[in-house]
């Protein structure tokens, strides 16, 4: 165990109203630009000013001989994690998505800025509760939920792992193609790709799916299992639509083999910069992986 005193990484990413200063430089020319979209900057800055109030509060309430490391969501990828880090997530349910690949096994406090406007799914607690719950959570004492995470295995050793869902598929509109091979059962497909969803991504796009479908997810975020669902598959004479949905565990292969000569790729949690090319002939095995997401309940 280290002697270091535990390590808060607050993590955040741009508000709105940042973004727009970014774009026009200043609040007069962002100003202008939203009134010309029958918007008001106000209602963008109120936002801006409550998000920031309530960074201000966790980050008093970290205690003082807590070594403090603040990190914006553009930067996960380059920043190291340690085992004794809390990490302390302010924003929206997605932003947990995002840092839940770069963790192994630090606990994590999801803090909702704006009950109102965010579900809370992912960040259920409030600002007030967030130093009693970081001090439990260093002493091993925090109530932790740990929610499945999804795995993707290319054939050359290839790794995406994802909170909610991996997408295989084509980057584009147009129709990809593979074989997929499901339990032992193959079929080929031409269809919009498929998604791989966690318990927690059937709340999410997986969500929109099963009302799509009319098919429903069983998985819960802390099970042990994945669902599948293939979009629009086009049935033909090459191709057919019989491998659509299902469920499962460790227990089950679940396998693809692009036929996508170009634009085949693998995206994890909605974020399509960040993917593997899944060309023609790779192979990728999905399944369970081996880290869970550990977040703080109240």
């Amino acid at each position: 165990m280290s002697s270091l005193p535990p390590r808060a990484v607050l993590i955040t990413r741009e508000t709105d109203y940042e973004r727009l200063l970014q774009a026009h430089a200043t609040r007069e020319q962002a100003s202008f630009f939203l009134r010309t979209r029958a918007q008001s900057i106000d209602v963008v800055q109120s936002a801006h000013e409550r998000f920031r109030q309530t960074v201000n509060e966790v980050r008093a309430a970290i205690p003082d001989d807590w070594r403090v490391a603040r990190v914006g969501r553009e930067d996960l990828d380059r920043f190291l994690f340690s085992p004794e880090d809390v990490v302390l997530a302010v924003g929206q349910d997605g932003l947990v998505a995002n840092v839940a690949k770069y963790l192994n096994g630090q606990p994590v406090l999801g803090i909702n800025p704006a009950p109102d406007q965010f579900e809370g799914v992912l960040v259920p607690l409030n600002s007030q509760q967030a130093q009693r719950l970081m001090k439990a959570a260093a002493e091993g004492r925090a109530n932790l939920e740990k929610r499945t995470m999804v795995r993707a295995e290319l054939d050359d050793g290839q790794v995406l792992e994802a909170l909610n869902e991996v997408f295989i598929g084509h980057h584009s509109h147009q129709s990809a193609r593979y074989m997929i091979n499901f339990g032992g059962e193959e079929e080929r497909h031409s269809s919009s790709g498929v998604i791989v969803s966690t318990g927690t991504g059937a709340t999410g796009w997986a969500r929109s799916l099963s009302v799509a479908t009319g098919r429903s997810v069983s998985v819960a975020p802390t099970d042990p299992r994945l669902a599948f669902f293939v979009r629009e598959p086009w049935p033909s004479v090459a191709t057919g639509a019989k491998v659509a949905f299902g469920e499962f565990g460790a227990e089950t292969r679940f396998q693809m083999l692009s036929n996508m000569n170009e634009g085949g790729v693998i995206f994890a949690d909605g974020v399509e910069q960040d993917h593997l090319m899944f060309g023609w002939g790779r192979k990728v095995a999905i399944g369970l992986s081996s880290r869970t997401l550990n977040l703080v309940r109240g």
